[in-house]
């Protein structure tokens, strides 16, 4: 195929794209994202292609390995158009009853559909499944329709339409107005209106100007910017090209972390393809305007998400920030004026520009528009990418979407934005997601982390966990961060290993504040806010680590000890079989006993105890009981003597 040199050329070329396919052919979609493909989906994309090819269906059946559809609990996720029948947990295995099935018969082989744990009802197509039901999808929905390697699935759904509008039918000027009405404000992190930010390169007299896109994606837990990298690149370097032709760029940069492989090897063949077509790089679609792009990899510092650091790292420089005397969109990498938005944030702008700043107002709460994605994880039943419309409760998305907490386990709390977010209490679960709500809870939006805690967990050591998360990732250049946070890290741990003493809370409560005043960058001047919102929502547990030597959650090693039931105890031995320290004495039809001298605490005992029996238990606080004497210990003997 030529080059593409007018927008008329690409609408053209996407109708014989669709006229090549057949829409009521099936099409077998499988996820290849990193969570399915860690689950075995390429033996499962494999045997699709041995067995329809085996069958002689090749002519007909099409198949793709596509970006992740959020539902990464059940993953491999297999679904069939255009029925759109949805299959969870899909094994190489199975794919010859599907085929036979599904593909030739038009059944649906019940077993592998989603069943409801409430009603036992199953669920055949992806929008009849609860977790996505409650969703709104607009960012993510086409990453099971797309094969990310394939530029024509994307052009098929109607990809690079925004661009050839607005280069064909809108001036630079008009295209930032629309990204200013839409008022979308970025989904990195702190939440800033892009189309200000925009407006303010725009406007910067240096005349070479820069677009980037922060892939640099390291809060623990959080995946939403690589399965939208890996599963839909072109969307995001579409709104890339917008950008650049909005504020007045002509090289833009993704700067993404070198430990995405797949997310690397799609962006670089993506440019590769958009070049080819005429969509990237001199006159795109003929319109005279030029833009070219260039794949940075960072070396996976957590403190690159900070703009400046990014930018310095992008100069070849070690990546640290630097002071914000003026603000990056005006003076930036190379102290040019430079426009940054994360992954998601450019993802949106196509979809702006091609509906409307109306069509994403419509959507979301007064400050906050459109959708935003995160990922759920944690204690959670239905772990994944959700998609939700701002405005939407914590408790929608925990209980309507997760499915709540599993194992009649209590909720405690949830820790939003990242390890510089805060932890949301149980009485704040009607709380709506937004930027502004969030950060009056005491929370952030953040790049979209959302990690839930139940009652097992203890709210000290989450502060503990993402403060030293946070020391580790410090990059040292001034002093609130580098050392505040160190001796914030070293007073968290003592209180969680019993050494707590009076003034803790009080010099913690310093240290914070000292590092939220006085730091360089976001990182620091964010750190102390998993201390801080723990303390606000859950300071009964901080003083009854440091006034009882007590862990209120049962989990703080050093604060527990593990204690055998006798009344419970069937002597079945389980625990004695698997203690690692050789710590428990028993034998058959004898009440078992935890030399407490021994036990390392390694809670093996707990974990293998039979839910029957639930002989072993934890204690914290209290003293250990002492051993059943000798005489007692023998259980037949017990019952007897008890009748």
């Amino acid at each position: 195929m030529a080059r593409l040199e007018t927008p008329e050329a690409l609408e053209s070329f996407r109708q014989e794209i669709l006229s090549r396919r057949d829409p009521d052919s099936p099409c077998v979609s499988i996820c290849a994202g990193a969570g399915c493909v860690a689950s075995g989906a390429d033996e499962v994309i494999a045997a699709f292609e041995k067995e329809i090819e085996a069958k002689g269906l090749s002519a007909t059946v099409s198949t793709k390995g596509t970006g992740c559809p959020g539902f990464c609990e059940q993953g491999p996720v297999v679904v069939i158009y255009p029925e759109e029948i949805c299959y969870l947990q899909v094994q190489a295995k199975d794919v010859p009853e599907i085929v036979a099935q599904t593909i030739k018969n038009k059944q649906v082989v019940e077993l592998l559909c989603f069943k409801d744990p409430a009603t036992g009802k199953r669920a055949v197509k992806e929008s009849d499944i609860p977790f996505y039901r409650s969703q709104q999808r607009t960012v993510l929905c086409n990453n099971i329709k797309i094969d990310s390697k394939r530029i024509e699935d994307y052009l098929a759904l109607g990809g690079y339409a925004a661009l050839a509008k607005a280069l064909g039918q809108m001036t630079d000027l008009e295209v930032l107005e629309e990204v200013k009405k839409s008022n979308i404000r970025g989904r990195g992190g702190a939440g800033f209106p892009a189309g200000r930010k925009w407006e303010g390169s725009r406007n910067a007299k240096e005349p070479i100007k820069y677009v980037i896109v922060n892939a640099d994606e390291g809060d623990p837990g959080a995946f939403m910017d690589r399965a939208l990298l890996e599963g839909n690149p072109h969307s995001i370097l579409e709104g890339l090209i917008l950008g650049g032709y909005a504020v007045g760029a002509h090289e833009g940069y993704f700067y993404v972390r070198q430990e995405y492989p797949l997310a690397v090897k799609n962006i670089h063949l993506a440019i590769q393809q958009a070049e080819h077509y005429g969509l990237l790089g001199e006159n795109i679609l003929g319109s005279g305007f030029d833009f070219k792009v260039i794949v940075h990899q960072g070396a996976g510092a957590f403190v690159c998400g900070e703009s400046t650091a990014l930018m310095t790292s992008l100069e070849g420089k070690a990546g640290e920030p630097r002071p914000k005397y003026v603000r990056s969109n005006v003076k930036g990498l190379w102290e040019r004026p430079s426009v940054l938005n994360n992954v998601e944030t450019w993802a949106n702008i196509p979809l702006i520009i091609d509906k409307g700043a109306d069509w994403f107002t419509s959507v979301g709460t007064d400050s906050s528009k459109g959708t935003k994605i995160f990922s759920l994880v944690g204690k959670i039943t239905n772990t994944g990418l959700v998609e939700v419309p701002m405005g939407m409760t914590l408790r929608e998305i925990i209980y309507d979407i997760g499915g709540g907490i599993p194992n009649n386990k209590k909720f405690k709390a949830v820790q939003t934005g990242g390890p510089s977010g805060g932890c949301i209490p149980e009485h704040l679960l009607d709380l709506q997601v937004g930027f502004d709500e969030l950060t009056k809870a005491g929370s952030m939006m953040g790049s979209g982390g959302m990690i839930v805690m139940d009652e097992d967990t203890c709210m000290v050591d989450v502060a503990r966990y993402f403060i030293a998360f946070l020391t580790d990732e410090s990059c040292g250049k001034c002093v609130p961060c580098r050392e505040g946070l160190r001796q914030m890290h070293r007073i968290l741990t003592n209180i969680t290993k019993g050494k707590g003493k009076q003034g803790d809370i009080e010099l913690l409560e310093e240290l914070a504040e000292t590092a939220v005043e006085a730091s360089l960058c976001a990182l620091g001047k964010s750190a102390p806010n998993p201390f801080l919102s723990t303390l606000k929502y859950f300071r009964e547990e901080y003083e009854a680590h440091i006034n009882d030597k007590k862990c209120p959650a049962l989990a703080c090693k050093e604060l527990i000890n593990f204690y055998i039931d006798p009344d419970r105890c069937t002597g079945c031995g389980t625990c004695r079989k698997q203690c690692p320290a050789d710590a428990i004495n028993g034998d058959k039809n004898l009440i078992h006993i935890i030399d407490q001298d021994k036990c390392t605490r390694c809670g093996t005992c707990f974990e293998v105890c039979p839910p029957k029996f639930s002989s072993v238990v934890k204690l914290s606080g209290d003293p250990v009981p002492d051993p059943v004497p000798e005489e007692e210990r023998t259980i037949r003997k017990k019952i007897k003597e008890k009748g």
